[in-house]
Protein backbone atom coordinates (compact mmCIF):
# COMPACT_ATOMS: atom_id res chain seq x y z
CA UNK A 1 0.00 0.00 0.00
CA UNK A 2 1.39 3.43 -0.92
CA UNK A 3 2.74 5.48 1.96
CA UNK A 4 2.05 9.17 2.42
CA UNK A 5 5.58 9.90 1.17
CA UNK A 6 5.02 7.85 -1.97
CA UNK A 7 1.69 9.54 -2.68
CA UNK A 8 3.23 12.99 -2.23
CA UNK A 9 6.19 12.06 -4.47
CA UNK A 10 3.83 10.83 -7.19
CA UNK A 11 1.83 14.05 -7.00
CA UNK A 12 4.96 16.13 -7.45
CA UNK A 13 6.20 14.08 -10.38
CA UNK A 14 2.83 14.12 -12.10
CA UNK A 15 2.53 17.88 -11.62
CA UNK A 16 5.90 18.48 -13.26
CA UNK A 17 5.07 16.16 -16.16
CA UNK A 18 1.65 17.76 -16.65
CA UNK A 19 3.20 21.21 -16.87
CA UNK A 20 5.67 20.26 -19.60
CA UNK A 21 4.18 17.19 -21.21
CA UNK A 22 7.35 15.26 -20.38
CA UNK A 23 9.58 14.53 -17.40
CA UNK A 24 13.34 14.82 -17.80
CA UNK A 25 15.54 13.14 -15.17
CA UNK A 26 16.69 16.36 -13.49
CA UNK A 27 13.12 17.69 -13.26
CA UNK A 28 12.03 14.56 -11.44
CA UNK A 29 14.98 14.56 -9.10
CA UNK A 30 14.46 18.20 -8.11
CA UNK A 31 10.72 17.62 -7.71
CA UNK A 32 11.45 14.85 -5.23
CA UNK A 33 14.34 16.39 -3.32
CA UNK A 34 14.33 20.16 -3.79
CA UNK A 35 10.96 21.57 -4.89
CA UNK A 36 12.02 25.13 -4.09
CA UNK A 37 15.09 24.71 -6.29
CA UNK A 38 12.87 23.33 -9.05
CA UNK A 39 10.63 26.40 -8.76
CA UNK A 40 13.64 28.69 -9.07
CA UNK A 41 14.99 26.65 -11.97
CA UNK A 42 11.60 26.85 -13.69
CA UNK A 43 11.47 30.61 -13.24
CA UNK A 44 15.00 31.03 -14.63
CA UNK A 45 14.38 28.73 -17.60
CA UNK A 46 11.11 30.47 -18.42
CA UNK A 47 12.67 33.93 -18.30
CA UNK A 48 15.70 32.79 -20.27
CA UNK A 49 14.11 30.78 -23.05
CA UNK A 50 10.35 31.32 -23.18
CA UNK A 51 9.59 34.95 -22.35
CA UNK A 52 10.22 37.23 -25.37
CA UNK A 53 12.94 39.80 -24.77
CA UNK A 54 14.76 41.61 -27.59
CA UNK A 55 15.44 38.98 -30.22
CA UNK A 56 12.79 37.70 -32.60
CA UNK A 57 11.86 34.04 -32.25
CA UNK A 58 13.84 33.23 -35.39
CA UNK A 59 16.96 35.05 -34.19
CA UNK A 60 16.67 33.58 -30.72
CA UNK A 61 16.50 30.01 -31.97
CA UNK A 62 19.31 30.57 -34.49
CA UNK A 63 21.60 31.61 -31.63
CA UNK A 64 20.41 28.69 -29.53
CA UNK A 65 21.34 26.27 -32.31
CA UNK A 66 24.89 27.62 -32.28
CA UNK A 67 25.16 27.30 -28.50
CA UNK A 68 23.73 23.79 -28.50
CA UNK A 69 25.97 22.66 -31.35
CA UNK A 70 29.06 24.06 -29.63
CA UNK A 71 28.11 22.21 -26.45
CA UNK A 72 26.87 19.05 -28.25
CA UNK A 73 23.61 19.43 -26.32
CA UNK A 74 21.51 16.97 -28.31
CA UNK A 75 18.71 16.65 -25.76
CA UNK A 76 17.43 20.20 -26.42
CA UNK A 77 15.99 19.35 -29.82
CA UNK A 78 12.94 21.50 -29.09
CA UNK A 79 15.01 24.47 -30.24
CA UNK A 80 15.36 22.94 -33.68
CA UNK A 81 11.58 22.49 -33.86
CA UNK A 82 11.08 26.09 -32.74
CA UNK A 83 13.56 27.34 -35.34
CA UNK A 84 11.65 25.67 -38.17
CA UNK A 85 8.34 26.97 -36.80
CA UNK A 86 9.82 30.48 -36.81
CA UNK A 87 10.65 30.19 -40.51
CA UNK A 88 14.12 28.70 -40.31
CA UNK A 89 15.31 26.33 -43.01
CA UNK A 90 17.66 23.38 -43.25
CA UNK A 91 20.11 25.56 -45.22
CA UNK A 92 20.19 28.01 -42.32
CA UNK A 93 20.82 25.16 -39.89
CA UNK A 94 23.76 24.24 -42.13
CA UNK A 95 25.02 27.84 -41.80
CA UNK A 96 25.03 27.84 -38.00
CA UNK A 97 26.74 24.43 -37.99
CA UNK A 98 29.43 25.76 -40.35
CA UNK A 99 29.89 28.82 -38.17
CA UNK A 100 30.27 26.63 -35.10
CA UNK A 101 32.82 24.51 -36.94
CA UNK A 102 34.78 27.65 -37.85
CA UNK A 103 34.66 28.73 -34.20
CA UNK A 104 35.89 25.38 -32.99
CA UNK A 105 38.74 25.51 -35.50
CA UNK A 106 39.71 29.08 -34.74
CA UNK A 107 42.60 27.87 -32.62
CA UNK A 108 44.40 26.95 -35.85
CA UNK A 109 44.57 30.62 -36.83
CA UNK A 110 45.78 31.46 -33.35
CA UNK A 111 48.45 28.74 -33.49
CA UNK A 112 50.15 30.28 -36.51
CA UNK A 113 49.93 33.75 -35.01
CA UNK A 114 51.18 32.67 -31.59
CA UNK A 115 54.06 30.47 -32.69
CA UNK A 116 55.05 30.99 -36.32
CA UNK A 117 54.40 34.69 -36.90
CA UNK A 118 58.15 35.31 -37.13
CA UNK A 119 58.33 32.85 -40.03
CA UNK A 120 55.28 34.41 -41.70
CA UNK A 121 55.48 38.14 -40.98
CA UNK A 122 52.59 38.96 -43.33
CA UNK A 123 50.27 36.46 -41.65
CA UNK A 124 47.06 38.22 -40.57
CA UNK A 125 45.12 36.07 -38.12
CA UNK A 126 42.14 38.42 -37.99
CA UNK A 127 41.78 38.71 -41.77
CA UNK A 128 42.11 34.99 -42.43
CA UNK A 129 39.69 34.14 -39.66
CA UNK A 130 37.04 36.48 -41.02
CA UNK A 131 37.58 35.08 -44.51
CA UNK A 132 36.57 31.73 -43.04
CA UNK A 133 33.50 33.25 -41.38
CA UNK A 134 32.48 34.95 -44.62
CA UNK A 135 32.95 31.72 -46.55
CA UNK A 136 30.70 29.91 -44.07
CA UNK A 137 27.90 32.41 -44.67
CA UNK A 138 28.49 33.21 -48.35
CA UNK A 139 25.34 31.45 -49.57
CA UNK A 140 23.07 32.87 -46.86
CA UNK A 141 21.14 36.17 -46.68
CA UNK A 142 21.39 36.23 -42.88
CA UNK A 143 21.95 39.70 -41.45
CA UNK A 144 25.48 40.33 -40.29
CA UNK A 145 24.41 41.35 -36.80
CA UNK A 146 22.76 38.00 -36.17
CA UNK A 147 25.88 36.17 -37.31
CA UNK A 148 28.05 38.14 -34.90
CA UNK A 149 25.82 37.77 -31.84
CA UNK A 150 25.55 34.04 -32.55
CA UNK A 151 29.33 33.73 -32.78
CA UNK A 152 29.75 35.78 -29.61
CA UNK A 153 27.53 33.28 -27.79
CA UNK A 154 29.39 30.35 -29.32
CA UNK A 155 32.74 31.78 -28.21
CA UNK A 156 31.31 32.33 -24.75
CA UNK A 157 30.68 28.58 -24.66
CA UNK A 158 34.17 27.84 -26.00
CA UNK A 159 35.91 30.31 -23.66
CA UNK A 160 37.90 31.90 -26.48
CA UNK A 161 38.43 35.50 -25.41
CA UNK A 162 40.07 37.01 -28.50
CA UNK A 163 37.40 35.84 -30.93
CA UNK A 164 34.66 36.86 -28.50
CA UNK A 165 36.15 40.35 -28.41
CA UNK A 166 36.29 40.46 -32.22
CA UNK A 167 32.61 39.69 -32.53
CA UNK A 168 31.59 42.11 -29.78
CA UNK A 169 33.56 44.76 -31.67
CA UNK A 170 31.76 43.85 -34.90
CA UNK A 171 28.42 44.13 -33.14
CA UNK A 172 29.22 47.69 -32.15
CA UNK A 173 30.55 48.51 -35.61
CA UNK A 174 27.29 47.31 -37.15
CA UNK A 175 25.10 49.09 -34.62
CA UNK A 176 23.65 45.91 -33.13
CA UNK A 177 21.51 46.91 -30.14
CA UNK A 178 23.32 46.01 -26.94
CA UNK A 179 20.31 44.15 -25.48
CA UNK A 180 20.44 41.77 -28.47
CA UNK A 181 24.05 40.90 -27.70
CA UNK A 182 23.24 40.60 -24.00
CA UNK A 183 20.36 38.22 -24.72
CA UNK A 184 22.51 36.06 -26.99
CA UNK A 185 25.25 35.82 -24.36
CA UNK A 186 22.74 34.91 -21.68
CA UNK A 187 22.03 31.60 -23.43
CA UNK A 188 25.58 30.56 -22.57
CA UNK A 189 24.59 30.08 -18.93
CA UNK A 190 22.36 27.08 -19.57
CA UNK A 191 24.16 24.86 -22.04
CA UNK A 192 27.60 26.33 -21.42
CA UNK A 193 27.61 27.11 -17.71
CA UNK A 194 27.01 30.07 -15.44
CA UNK A 195 30.79 30.56 -14.98
CA UNK A 196 31.21 30.71 -18.78
CA UNK A 197 28.49 33.37 -18.91
CA UNK A 198 30.14 35.33 -16.11
CA UNK A 199 33.47 35.24 -17.96
CA UNK A 200 31.89 36.40 -21.23
CA UNK A 201 30.20 39.29 -19.44
CA UNK A 202 33.52 40.16 -17.89
CA UNK A 203 35.18 40.31 -21.31
CA UNK A 204 32.53 42.72 -22.60
CA UNK A 205 32.65 44.75 -19.38
CA UNK A 206 36.44 45.15 -19.63
CA UNK A 207 36.25 46.11 -23.31
CA UNK A 208 34.04 49.05 -22.36
CA UNK A 209 36.33 50.05 -19.51
CA UNK A 210 39.34 49.89 -21.84
CA UNK A 211 37.64 52.02 -24.49
CA UNK A 212 37.65 49.25 -27.09
CA UNK A 213 33.97 49.86 -27.85
CA UNK A 214 31.70 52.86 -27.37
CA UNK A 215 28.68 51.87 -25.28
CA UNK A 216 25.32 53.47 -24.73
CA UNK A 217 24.86 55.43 -21.50
CA UNK A 218 23.38 52.56 -19.43
CA UNK A 219 26.14 50.16 -20.48
CA UNK A 220 28.77 52.80 -19.79
CA UNK A 221 27.31 53.13 -16.30
CA UNK A 222 27.53 49.35 -15.87
CA UNK A 223 31.19 49.35 -16.86
CA UNK A 224 32.08 52.25 -14.59
CA UNK A 225 30.58 50.76 -11.44
CA UNK A 226 32.86 49.01 -8.99
CA UNK A 227 32.54 45.28 -9.55
CA UNK A 228 35.12 44.21 -7.02
CA UNK A 229 34.17 41.03 -5.19
CA UNK A 230 35.46 37.99 -3.40
CA UNK A 231 36.97 36.37 -6.53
Amino acid sequence: MPTDNTIEALKRLEAVKAKRGYLLPHHGLMALTAPELLAGYDACYTALTLVPRTLSEYDREFVWLGVLTARREHIASQHLVKFFKAGGTKDEVDVIVRLTAVAEGSGAFAFISDHWQHHLPAYDRWALYFQAVNAATATSPLRAGLIHIALAAIYGCLQRVMELKWHITECYRLGVPEPELAEALSYVMFSGSVPFFIEACGVWHQMIRDGEVTPSAPFKLWAEMDVGGPG
